[in-house]
């Protein structure tokens, strides 16, 4: 692999809040998953980011997650098809409107939190988001884990793909994510975070919590702007990715 995109969860601050250092964030990456409300962030909040990312050259992804603002987005939630499609719909919509009125555009989408890692596994819902990114603009490529069943779903409905790995989470030997609730699941540590992406990118793969080797094929990179030290592990990442002759580029176009 000779080029890879860099991204980061962004617009999730509010006042009482702030998760993540977004003006910081935004010089790094090359791609932005921003918000679209119901987990975090406000109105405001993520046009401010929406801006930023528009005035960086920072290509723009929507970001959806359950309608859990409570908890982040981090906790499953049993939810009908129908609801499921409509919320992902109705967050789409507010971010493209959003996105539009800043001089930006939403070239991809990466679903957030529990509903991420549910659809890396569950078919039915994965149809119900894949359903909904079609209903609005099935030019939009869908990001999600490398290996989820949510990329074979989207490909087999005509939608284009890419998959993504994590620098600051640690790796079940299946490629699954560790829970969060592991000891563990959560990396900090600059320098290890980015040997593991270089490995990564110039071998396809990454070291799982038991030491095995995981075959990972991924086009873009996440850290998380929400993790302790995240624009230092973010700036890290890309050195090293640079020194290690790898291009760091956005997988979508800024449409």
């Amino acid at each position: 692999m000779t080029s890879i995109d860099l991204n980061s969860d962004l617009g999730e601050n509010v006042a009482d809040r702030i998760v993540s250092d977004d003006a910081s964030m935004l010089r790094l990456v090359t791609s932005a998953n921003v918000s679209c409300g119901f987990h975090a962030g406000s109105p405001e909040g993520i046009r401010e980011t929406l801006a930023a990312a528009v005035a960086g050259g920072v290509v723009i992804g929507a970001h959806p997650g359950y309608r859990d603002y409570e908890n982040f987005g981090r906790t499953q939630v049993d939810i009908g098809s129908a609801t499921l499609q409509a919320h992902v719909e109705y967050q789409l919509g507010a971010l493209m409107g959003l996105a539009a009125a800043v001089g930006g555009k939403v070239s991809y989408v990466k679903p957030h939190g529990a509903l991420y890692n549910t659809i890396a596994r569950d078919e039915r819902q994965s149809k119900d988001v894949v359903a909904a990114i079609r209903a609005i603009d099935p030019s939009l490529v869908l990001l999600g884990l490398s290996g989820g069943v949510v990329l074979d779903v989207a490909e087999r409905a005509g939608l284009a793909v890419a998959a993504e790995a994590f620098a600051d989470r640690a790796y079940q030997p299946d490629g699954q994510l560790v829970s969060r609730a592991q000891e563990g699941a959560v990396l900090h540590d600059p320098a290890a975070v980015a040997e593991r992406m270089v490995r990564l990118a110039a071998d396809g793969v990454i070291r799982a919590i038991d030491g095995t080797d995981v075959p990972v094929v991924a086009q873009s990179i996440c850290v998380h702007g929400d993790s302790p030290g995240s624009v230092a592990m973010a700036a890290e990442t890309k050195r090293m990715l640079k020194d290690a002759g790898i291009t760091i580029a956005p997988f979508a176009g800024s449409r």
